[in-house]
């Protein structure tokens, strides 16, 4: 292994596979990619769990994270992918963009949605609509929609329903301006996930000038003053070592990136203090404002136990609108889980999941040890916001509705939760308390090491030289899209940045 690269990438997930393989294109950069779970090459050796799209894997290949959704709710897990490809190698695979309001909102020229537009283009192998002005057709990730023979029954009823119920047909929900209900654009090719290890990295693995490196986890970034120069790493084997780097890109994800500044010396003055860590740089933005998508599921036993299909896909449809009064557009989604189970002893249902996709609310990360294994403290707070409570009620309202439209209603025995009549005689006031009571993650955390606050418009940390960071912890605000594409986009960007502007990065190749 080389002692010192132009480029060390921390964390092979969503973004950070693809800053590796953009920058790797370019044959003057040497750039090492460092995973703290297993590296699978393609082919037989890739586990099932990661190969199967239908389900997220929660399991095999997660960091068995926790988080606490309110001040008063139970801790609930948070998947998140711990292996090459990261999330987007055990997600459920949901290929869907933001709108254009969420690049614009971010404030940046560079991430305006006349300059991201073409970052989404190039990534996708959109097989449905490659031949529109606003898709691509040769990029590293296959898109596509479930044809209506595809649906499952229960799916297709979603949509008939959504017909019944006014809302408008839209076959493309990722056209920047249309919405209404419509299959879902997806990442996969039946049942095969197309993760960021597949879609990037696979075909730059013959590079010379990029090595992978999986089980190898990195304890801190090293320092010459103010300046990045390496990082020093943890084996499987627990021997360690160090790394020289040009530059260091942290692209571990929101919930992990900040706790590598922060055991590196850069983060908030209580927690270094109280971890004892010397201080490099006191940025009181790092585990600060994290964002998320707040859901509740409207849970239905069907009429038959045979529409509930645990080998089948868990989604197909969706519906995306704005919610009633207000003045974000395209802040609700509401979708058809295929299979849903709290308990063992819940009978077999499905779900309509009510997910507010614009939000106000921030939570937070509290570190409590500088030990490379220990995982943070996530705290949501979610609907704390009083604007994000009331809108996820209405939202909750637009789920309901489709338990009573034909033909879903048919296949529906019960709603089991929550209770329709009690729903419904709950005055709004107590129908908040409840969202703020019983919302949960979305599993799509972002914001924690925000732009304008901790990095800047290129990804570059504010406070210190040859640092980089590029996931969705850089995300000004929560996109109202799941975060997988988003993340990718931004692993694009800053990726094509290395490569063609290596000097604004200090690099002289």
């Amino acid at each position: 292994m080389r002692e010192r690269f132009d480029i060390v990438v921390v964390g092979a997930g969503s973004a950070g596979s693809v800053v590796a393989a953009r920058a790797s294109e370019n044959p003057a950069l040497s750039v090492l990619l460092i995973e703290a779970g297993p590296d699978y090459a393609l082919g037989s050796a890739v586990p099932e769990d990661l190969r199967n799209g239908h389900h997220n894997s929660v399991v095999d290949h997660d960091w068995g994270l926790d988080y606490q959704p309110n001040s008063s709710g139970r801790p609930q897990t948070l998947p998140r992918g711990r292996v090459t490809g990261g999330s987007s190698a055990v997600n459920t695979a949901i290929a869907l963009r933001p709108v254009p309001e969420d690049h614009d909102g971010w404030g940046y020229p560079e991430w305006s949605w006349a300059a991201m537009e073409t970052v989404y283009r190039r990534l996708e192998r959109d097989l449905d609509f490659g031949d529109q002005p606003h898709h691509g057709d040769a990029g590293p990730i296959l898109i596509r929609r479930y044809p209506r023979p595809e649906l499952t029954a229960t799916h297709a009823a979603f949509l008939d329903a959504a017909a019944h119920l006014g809302w408008p047909t839209c076959p493309d929900a990722n056209h920047p301006s249309d919405w209404g209900a419509g299959p879902q654009p997806m990442n996969k090719l039946g049942q095969l996930r197309v993760s960021t290890a597949m879609g990037y990295l696979a075909p730059a693995r013959s590079r010379s000038n990029l090595v992978i490196r999986g089980d190898t986890s990195v304890r801190r970034i090293m320092f010459d003053g103010r300046r990045a120069r390496g990082v020093e790493v943890l084996s499987a084997t627990g021997e360690v070592e160090t790394i020289e780097a040009g530059v260091v890109v942290v692209s571990c994800g929101a919930i992990l990136s900040p706790g590598v500044l922060l055991r590196s010396g850069i983060g908030r003055r209580a927690e270094l203090d109280r971890l004892g860590l010397d201080a490099v740089a006191t940025m009181e933005g790092v585990g600060a404002h994290l964002s998320d998508h707040p859901a509740f599921a409207v849970l239905c036993e069907p009429t038959d136990e045979a529409l509930v299909d645990f080998d089948g896909p868990i989604i197909q449809t969706i519906l995306r609108h704005t919610t009633e009064g207000s003045d974000q557009r395209m802040d609700a989604q509401v979708e058809l889980l295929s299979f849903f189970m709290r308990t063992n002893q819940d009978p077999l249902m499905f779900a309509l999941a009510a997910v507010l996709e614009q939000c106000y609310s921030e939570g937070e990360l509290i570190h409590t040890s500088a030990d490379v294994d220990a995982r943070p403290q996530i705290t949501s707070r979610f609907c704390a916001d009083e604007r994000d409570a009331r809108r996820l009620v209405r939202i909750i309202d637009d789920a309901f509705a489709f338990t009573s439209a034909p033909p879903l209603r048919d296949l529906i025995r019960t709603v089991r939760h929550p209770d329709p009549q009690r729903w419904s005689q709950m005055t709004i006031s107590e129908r908040v308390e409840r969202v703020r009571r019983s919302a949960a993650s979305g599993y799509h955390p972002c914001g924690t090491l925000r732009m304008g606050e901790v990095v800047d418009s290129r990804g570059r940390c504010l406070a210190v030289d040859g640092l980089v960071v590029a996931d969705a912890s850089i995300f000004p605000t929560v996109p109202r899209a799941n975060t997988n594409l988003c993340s990718i986009a931004v692993g694009e960007r800053i990726g094509e940045w290395l490569r063609t502007e290596p000097g604004r990065y200090g690099l002289t190749s």
